[in-house]
């Protein structure tokens, strides 16, 4: 059994990529699932696979069911289509888009084809994961939530143009040799 091995890239920033295997019987919806699963979407919306070449350009479609939109060729339907059916070439290039609104577009591209499978692996699987996903709804960052606990924890108002207050010095808290600095209290 021939075991598919792509790399999905972010559209707009290719160091953000996960390298995905699947079995050539599975279908398009495996990997639909497989991709969201990889990124940390959720599965609320729409996708489509286009076929593509080497300049990206988006061929005939392969879609979770058919929207109403025209179309210049009947759609495919991902659970009817198996992804090996669909690999004419060894760089086979797909273009898959989720979520029609925000439009989240990922390039995905055939790496390798390998006869050996992997007893150790479910399929589809998730191969390799390499920089920070885009967050799906809006911002995220290095530290996700544990961000609101080092907020709350220290004071990030305090200070704000970035100058404290360890430092500041004026005439009168200066003291000279020999000063304790303290007030002189009469002792009773």
């Amino acid at each position: 059994m021939a075991i598919l091995k792509f790399r999905a890239y972010f559209e707009e920033d290719d160091s953000i990529y996960r390298d995905i295997a699947v079995k050539h019987t599975q279908s398009f919806l495996d990997l639909h699932f497989i991709i969201l699963k990889s990124f940390e979407f959720d599965n609320k919306h729409q996708a489509t696979f286009y076929r593509s070449n080497d300049k990206w350009q988006r061929g005939r479609e392969i879609s979770i069911e058919k929207y109403d939109k025209p179309y210049q060729a009947e759609p495919l339907i991902m659970s009817a289509t198996t992804v090996g059916s669909e690999i004419r070439n060894p760089n086979e290039k797909f273009i898959y888009v989720y979520d029609f609104s925000r439009n989240w577009t990922f390039l995905v591209e055939l790496i390798n084809v390998s006869k050996d499978e992997n007893p150790k692996l479910t399929y589809p699987a998730i191969i390799r994961s390499e920089g920070i996903a885009p967050s799906q709804y809006g911002t995220k960052s290095i530290l996700g939530d544990r961000f609101v606990d080092v907020e709350e924890k220290y004071d990030l108002t305090k200070g704000v143009e970035g100058f404290g207050e360890e430092g500041d010095s004026t005439d009168d808290d200066t003291t000279t040799e020999g000063e304790s600095g303290a007030d002189d209290k009469e002792e009773v």
